[in-house]
């Protein structure tokens, strides 16, 4: 559902069809432009009317948080299929993965889609591509997913350009784990590139990095069901069922092979780490085991998710949980909601810094726990980014980034109106926006993709929150020293309007490095304690009024402020 709706591919899908080319003398054609402009390497390959090509395809996500699994689905083929929508012309996420699939080495195809709709802009999306690929515009092929236009044309170029899996040169068995399902019945159901040997129902099997092993229950292939098959030989794309039930054990770029005779892991794992925080609470405490399994079943088919419990005094048990960006944050509390009908309160997503003295860091994940020291260092996650943007649109953005901290670097001309612009900032500022900032300066034009860059020194302070004088860790907040002033006035001002209101004056402060940026005074809740009188000498109501101001100054200096749980949930979210 979230994809439909969103337009975007969440989960990546392998499938495995059989085509037989239609017009030879074009493919041929074809075949020959792609030795000289593509790289193609199968000198050998002819097209023959005798014989059918079986293709093994993966659709993937194209957003820069599932970069890691994209990398490995890449490096499970021999090409891409560079799809780029007309309508839209090329995003910073365009780039990402061309680079990514340039690393590989893999023979790339461009594409333009969407071409049957009328404000799609086809010419200049091919100008785009064709500059970013260093590629004659005539190369690049235009389709249409909803009419089927030019798609013979691009099945024909895949079997042309694309070269054929070499032949297995090793008998060990080895395969790339490069995604994986869950089942309650079957446990983890790997999704495989075997690239030697052969893997059949009932075979033995090593992972290599998780150490685990087991027996293939069942092997198959996409059609786009799964089905099983007997066996999974080199070059073939397909299914594993391992019958592992252990969550994280199975893991996206993982080499499966065969524990009598193990094969070299393949290259490129890594453990998926979390780039940015938030944490997770049940709307009501009934409901905490129940968010606990449900985070439980959501890593059994997404090995980056992270959690652990954490206890609040605001809202409660729940749950500190990482996430690869901003979009997977977005996903699984959606997820949550939709699959698990849980009612949840997620907080603004954060991130890291580390506490160095003498060369012995700390990292700190909640800004409540953020204590700098003197002789202490700050350091904190930084991201090279890339904007792309219309050139009339260039200066705004300009503008727009000394307010997040962020450095220009060069900008590249891509096609006759687009720049492809270099930013440094702090992740910190990046997730404070940035992203909605840069949509309403370009008018929606601009894109933007990033990765992590290093950890570099950070001037932040932190800024505590009092209520009626008691400290209120919950609303506790990291920010730039530059933006002290104007995140202090914004919480407190906030806060006071979301507090109710008491029967004695409450102080509402911000406090930053020992002084007090910003206080507001929420007014008392005024109480007529003559109106009951009728008639007779004033004295009567001012001993009243004088009865109840030293009942408020003994309340206020006694009483305590009780915060309603809706109050955090606000402040929480609206960071």
């Amino acid at each position: 559902d979230l994809e439909r709706e969103r337009g975007i591919t969440i989960k990546m899908q392998p499938v495995r069809m059989v085509f037989r080319t239609e017009n030879h003398a074009e493919a041929r054609s074809t075949k020959s432009e792609a030795r000289n402009n593509f790289g193609f390497r199968d000198s050998n390959f002819e097209f023959s009317d005798s014989e059918q090509y079986v293709l093994n395809l993966i659709d993937t996500p194209g957003h820069i948080d599932f970069s890691y699994e994209v990398s490995r689905a890449l490096g499970a083929v021999e090409g891409a299929v560079l799809l780029v929508d007309a309508t839209q012309g090329v995003q910073a996420q365009t780039v990402s993965v061309l680079e990514i699939a340039r690393a590989q080495k893999l023979v790339i195809i461009p594409v333009v889609n969407k071409i049957d709709l009328p404000h799609s802009r086809v010419r200049e999306t091919k100008e785009e591509l064709a500059a970013l690929m260093g590629v004659d515009a005539k190369d690049v092929l235009e389709v249409s997913a909803k009419t089927g236009a030019g798609v013979p044309e691009l099945l024909n170029a895949v079997v042309a350009r694309i070269p054929s899996p070499r032949p297995s040169v090793a008998g060990n068995t080895r395969a790339l784990v490069f995604d994986f399902a869950y089942s309650s019945h079957k446990g983890v159901v790997a999704y495989v590139r075997m690239f030697d040997g052969a893997l059949r129902r009932g075979s033995p099997f090593m992972l290599k990095q998780a150490g685990a092993r087991g027996i293939a229950a069942d092997v198959g292939v996409f059609l786009p069901k799964p089905a099983s098959c007997a066996t999974l030989e080199a070059g073939m794309i397909g299914y594993v069922t391992t019958q592992i039930k252990e969550p994280r054990v199975v893991r996206v770029g993982d080499t499966l092979t065969d524990p009598s005779s193990p094969a070299p892991a393949l290259e490129g794992y890594r453990e998926p780490s979390p780039v940015i925080w938030a944490s997770v609470y049940p709307a009501s405490q009934d409901a905490f085991d129940e968010l606990f399994r449900s985070l439980e079943t959501l890593r059994l088919s997404d090995s980056a998710l992270y959690f652990e419990e954490e206890q609040s005094g605001a809202l409660g048990r729940g749950f500190r949980c990482g996430f690869l960006g901003s979009l997977h944050v977005e996903i699984v509390a959606e997820r949550l909601r939709r699959e698990h009908h849980l009612d949840i309160v997620l907080t603004a997503p954060t991130v890291t810094y580390a506490l160095c003295r003498n060369n012995v860091c700390e990292t700190i994940y909640a800004p409540h726990h953020f204590v700098a020291a003197k002789n202490m260092t700050v350091r904190e996650p930084w991201v090279r980014a890339e904007i792309l943007t219309p050139e009339e649109h260039i200066g705004a953005v300009m503008r727009l980034l000394p307010d997040y901290e962020g450095s220009a670097g060069e900008a590249k001309q891509l096609g006759a109106n687009r720049l492809a612009l270099a930013v440094l900032m702090p992740l910190r500022e990046l997730m404070r926006g940035f992203f909605d900032r840069l949509k309403s300066a370009s008018s929606g034009f601009a894109s933007l993709s990033y990765v992590p860059a290093d950890m570099r020194p950070a001037d932040v302070v932190r800024i505590d929150v009092h209520v009626a004088d008691e400290d209120i860790p919950a609303f506790a907040r990291i920010v730039g020293r530059r933006r002290v002033e104007e995140e202090a006035e914004r919480v407190v001002e906030s806060l006071s309007a979301l507090l109710p209101r008491q029967l004695f004056a409450v102080k509402v402060q911000a406090v930053a490095e020992g002084r007090i940026v910003r206080s507001r005074t929420v007014p008392a809740l005024h109480k007529n304690v003559t109106g009951h009188l009728y008639g007779g000498d004033r004295t009567r109501k001012m001993k009243l009024w004088q009865k109840q101001k030293r009942g408020k100054k003994r309340l206020k200096a006694a009483g305590k402020v009780r915060i309603p749980e809706s109050v955090f949930v606000k402040m929480l979210q609206a960071r």
